[in-house]
């Protein structure tokens, strides 16, 4: 049965940074394999929201951005940390693609917020969703 690694949020883990969750319709005929990076970077349930500061996931990546809390607190190490830990799993367990949660800083594929804390969203990928399409993992967004 193939194995895709899915936002731990959409299978209904409590894990959103409100200590929320956010299920999902899911495909039946697959193994999910659930993951949240920012718990798995070492981040806590609930935790202040976070955006991406100055660009997008890639940028994260490239050092050109931060993740940022709404009071100003960096936690760009701990969305690096768990992006590395999604990746990881992905190569592990021979999973070839994701189905993660849209607009997140770190599971969103094609939008995240601004960096502003205003509810605008601009094009781009969370930390997590750019280093997985960065290694050729495709995704799905809910």
């Amino acid at each position: 049965m193939e194995k895709v690694l899915v936002s731990a949020c959409l299978v209904g883990c409590r894990c959103r940074y409100d200590g929320e969750h956010a299920h999902a319709q899911l495909p039946q005929n697959v193994e999910l394999v659930p993951v949240c990076p920012e718990v798995a970077g070492g981040l806590p349930i609930p935790r202040d929201p976070a955006e991406i500061i100055g660009g997008t996931g890639n940028d994260v990546l490239a050092g050109r951005a931060r993740v940022c809390t709404r009071a100003g607190r960096d936690v760009t190490a701990q969305f690096k940390r768990g992006a590395e830990h999604a990746l990881r799993i992905c190569r592990e367990e021979g999973i070839i693609r994701a189905i993660l949660k849209r607009r997140s800083p770190s599971c969103g594929a094609t939008q995240v917020y601004d960096g502003t804390f205003s509810g605008r969203l601009i094009a781009g990928a969370g930390v997590t969703a750019a280093l997985l399409l960065q290694h050729g993992i495709p995704i799905e967004e809910r």
